[in-house]
């Protein structure tokens, strides 16, 4: 099973998933503007969207936490767009 990252700062978290495992599952559409993007990944907002991933997969993936400090460099990054 697939490892991946929950990034996670002083106040969210946001989990990284390559942008083509959402259009895979069908759910690039629902993704909301508080998760974020760079390259070829997402960052899916903790509260919501990490939900949706989970539902689409049909089971919750294994996650290893990373902490970003304080405030996270990906609070920079764009806002997720189709």
């Amino acid at each position: 099973m697939k490892t991946y990252n929950l990034h996670i700062d002083a106040a969210h978290g946001w989990l990284a998933v390559p942008t083509w495992e959402l259009t895979d599952l069908g759910i690039e559409n629902n993704i909301s503007k508080f998760s974020y993007q760079s390259d070829c990944i997402a960052y899916l907002e903790q509260d919501c969207d990490l939900a949706k991933f989970i539902k689409a997969k049909g089971e919750t993936p294994a996650m290893k936490e990373v902490y970003d400090g304080k405030v996270s460099a990906i609070r920079d990054f764009e806002r997720f767009s189709k």
